[in-house]
């Protein structure tokens, strides 16, 4: 947990939320995988990053100003060359100017894409009652209209983050559903007490959300993160 502290301790220093490429070295720091990303401060700069780490690519803008990116303008997926890496970066910057032009701008980060498969969401919350807590839940319509989601209160065990699976309506599609793959419970598992040991460990962190999360029959890729300090 030292290198999730220093990055907290950082942060809380210059008196900011974790900014999207530190949550997402964050969670990188305790195991969970996020697609290769790296920050840009010109258009050149991310045509570079999109070389090195593979097109397609994602582009989102880096503010402390900005929670919801994509109602500004400032996340644009699919690049698939030089040429719209470089007009998706000037739109993104374009955008802000103009809806937010009192946002501080710190970068763009450029990402690989990641392959789409079922959605998963994991989060923490620090619950003033009962302390921090860790929530699972399969993404899309099934968060948004079934409300498909399990508590525990941290720290869980393995065992319980596979009840945890269990309790879920949408659990069939884990298990593989009409000739779909099983999908990779094991790593599901892994990243679940990853993020209950984080919440118990580190009490700096109020919420933890990563949405979607996408499961694949071999690992995971947590696609966004965002992180709450208090």
């Amino acid at each position: 947990m030292e290198k999730a502290r220093e990055i907290v301790n950082k942060a809380l220093s210059l008196k900011r939320p974790l900014l999207e490429p530190e949550a997402k070295a964050l969670i990188n720091s305790i195991g969970i995988t996020t697609p290769s990303f790296d920050i840009a401060n010109d258009s050149e700069e991310a045509v570079e990053i999109a070389k090195s780490i593979g097109y397609p690519v994602v582009l989102k803008v880096i503010s402390p100003d900005i929670i919801h990116k994509t109602d500004v303008g400032g996340i644009i997926l699919g690049a698939k060359n030089e040429k719209q890496v470089r007009r998706d970066y000037s739109k993104i910057i374009e955008n802000i100017k103009r809806k937010i032009p009192e946002a501080k701008i710190e970068g763009v980060l450029i990402e690989r894409l990641a392959t789409p498969s079922l959605e998963v969401i994991i989060g923490g919350l620090r619950d003033s009652q009962f302390g921090p807590t860790i929530m699972l839940g399969l993404g899309g319509i099934f968060t948004e209209i079934l409300k498909d989601l399990s508590f525990r209160l941290t720290p869980v065990t393995k065992g319980e983050t596979f009840g945890m699976m269990e309790e879920l309506k949408g659990c069939p599609l884990l298990n593989g559903y009409r000739g779909s793959k099983p999908l990779d419970k094991e790593s599901l598992s892994d990243a679940m007490v990853s993020i209950s040991n984080l919440m118990t460990e580190v009490e700096e962190i109020k919420e933890i959300d990563l949405n979607p999360v996408f499961l694949y029959p071999k690992g995971l890729t947590a696609v966004d993160a965002r992180v709450i300090l208090g």
